[in-house]
């Protein structure tokens, strides 16, 4: 099986006045049924509030990102999956529960994770 990223930036999710709950309602009926069918394998948001930091093998930190990358922001679903196309499906049900595309992508096999 293989474990794929679902997301979408913060700046994707246009959400109308007054419809935010059933959002949120509706993302979290697609991650209970990803659980309920044994997929689910972690999802959240990003706190875009906690500004991100660099930290080197000897403890130091810096604040930022590396140079020239954009700071992620938005939502993430890694779901365990047995083939593309389920993970297009599953990629389908919470963009339409998050009312935005979602970004699709395959995470390399590792026989250690």
């Amino acid at each position: 099986m293989t474990k794929y990223l679902i997301s979408f930036p913060s700046e994707a999710m246009m959400i109308p006045e007054g419809e935010f709950q059933d959002v949120a309602d509706a993302a979290h009926a697609v991650i209970e049924e990803a659980k309920a069918a044994g997929v689910y394998v972690f999802g959240g948001g990003i706190d875009e509030d906690v500004e991100p930091v660099r930290v080197s093998g000897d403890g130091m930190v810096e604040p930022g990102t590396y140079p020239g990358h954009t700071v992620p922001n938005g939502g993430y679903t890694v779901l365990e999956l047995p083939s593309r196309k389920d993970a297009i499906e599953w990629a389908a049900k919470i963009a339409v529960a998050c009312r935005c595309p979602q970004e699709l992508r395959e995470f390399q096999y590792d026989p250690a994770s």
